[in-house]
């Protein structure tokens, strides 16, 4: 194989990339199977390319369905919450088709755009808000697709839509449900009148929950709404002030914007003592693994010791409506939200934590899942 450009490094992981390209070939294989490797690797090369153009912005995603007329009100109101998210600062990631996939785009306008096309006889060009700009990209692969239209987003919008639109949101689902994905926001968004998210939820609950195909948390991974405020309160809240979470070694590390008091980090030992296998909750600064992957090595940073993340779970508060649960399961987390807590009473999934007795604390936490068992705490 050639040698990298100059001036380029190729690290222990370039080079494992080398290595298995190099037994791919030496496996004499067929020349579809060719064709699939090398698209597949061309279809991820565009995908970084594209997301390392906006590294540093909040992104949305927006699914639904290519078929949406634009005087359909789920157009109008996808233009809506599009345009409410990006007059906070948020970049709309879209597949770049017509229907709500444009509609999002016009609501985000064409510099708050972010287009990721698939290549079919019927969905081939992009909209003409984001067609010829350097942030739209055309894909091979439907895979490879939704692997760019989730990869660094910190929120998902799902509208009404066909079978690709269930097929994300599903897998999206699946992926936040086994720890393979970050925990996010995730909103089925439709209109006031609108049945579709009420009957998929009635058949979630009907046809999964109730015959134990999924847990009863399961349910609380998605927040429905026919309420585009709504919609964008329940994206942005989420981050008002966590950032992230990163386990190094048996130490759970969730950074923030702004660090506890002496009288919130208190509280917080006193209430999450159980999950504590030794110590305490500690104000704590960067890890050298997060120095030197340069992991937000300048935000507020809390640290525990966890110890066997399979034996244990622990809760935080994301805000006096929603309990934020995680639930270890082998080496992924699960996280489920209770998000309808009203009037005391839980509507969704159970209460681990009492969120009333939380209020005090002031913290907006949620979570992004990242296990590294490459450093030691």
């Amino acid at each position: 194989m050639t040698d990298p450009s100059p001036g380029s490094e190729v690290g222990p992981l370039g080079r494992d990339l080398r290595v298995e390209i190099e037994k791919f070939l030496a496996s004499q294989p067929s020349t579809l199977d060719q064709k699939i490797m090398a698209n597949t690797v061309r279809d991820l090369r565009k995908a970084f390319d594209l997301l390392k153009q906006v590294e540093g912005r909040a992104k949305v995603t927006i699914f639904g369905s290519a078929r949406t007329a634009s005087h359909d009100p789920l157009y109008e109101q996808t233009v809506r919450v599009a345009r409410e998210l990006a007059a906070q600062g948020w970049m709309v990631i879209t597949g770049a088709g017509p229907g709500i996939m444009e509609a999002g785009m016009v609501g985000a306008g064409r510099e708050g755009s972010i287009g990721v096309s698939i290549v079919l006889p019927f969905e081939n060009e992009a909209n003409e808000i984001i067609a010829g700009d350097e942030k739209h990209i055309a894909l091979k692969y439907f895979f490879t697709r939704k692997f760019a239209l989730t990869k660094a987003s910190q929120a998902f919008i799902c509208m009404p839509g066909g079978f690709g639109t269930l097929d994300e949101l599903f897998e999206l689902l699946t992926l936040t449900q086994t720890g393979k994905g970050n925990p996010v926001p995730i909103v089925l968004l439709d209109v006031p009148g609108d049945t579709y998210w009420q009957q998929v939820g009635e058949f979630i609950e009907s046809q999964m929950a109730s015959r134990g195909l999924i847990s009863g948390e399961d349910r609380a991974l998605f927040f429905t709404t026919n309420d585009a405020v709504a919609a964008v309160a329940e994206v942005t809240k989420f981050y008002s002030n966590y950032h992230s979470l990163r386990f190094i070694g048996n130490k759970l590390v969730i950074r923030m914007q702004r660090g506890p008091s002496d009288e919130e980090l208190a509280t917080m030992n006193t209430r999450f003592a159980h999950v504590v296998r030794q110590g305490l909750i500690e104000r704590a600064t960067a890890h050298p693994a997060e120095i030197r992957d340069n992991d937000e090595p300048d935000l507020a940073r809390i640290a525990l010791f966890f110890g066997d993340p399979a034996k244990y779970r622990f809760g935080f508060c994301n805000g006096p409506s929603r309990p934020l649960k995680v639930f270890f399961d082998g080496q992924f987390a699960r996280i489920t939200f209770d998000r309808a807590r009203k009037n005391g009473e839980s509507r969704v999934g159970k209460t681990f934590v009492d969120s009333r007795q939380l209020v005090g604390l002031g913290f907006e936490i949620g979570v992004e899942f990242r296990h590294d068992r490459s450093a030691s705490p």
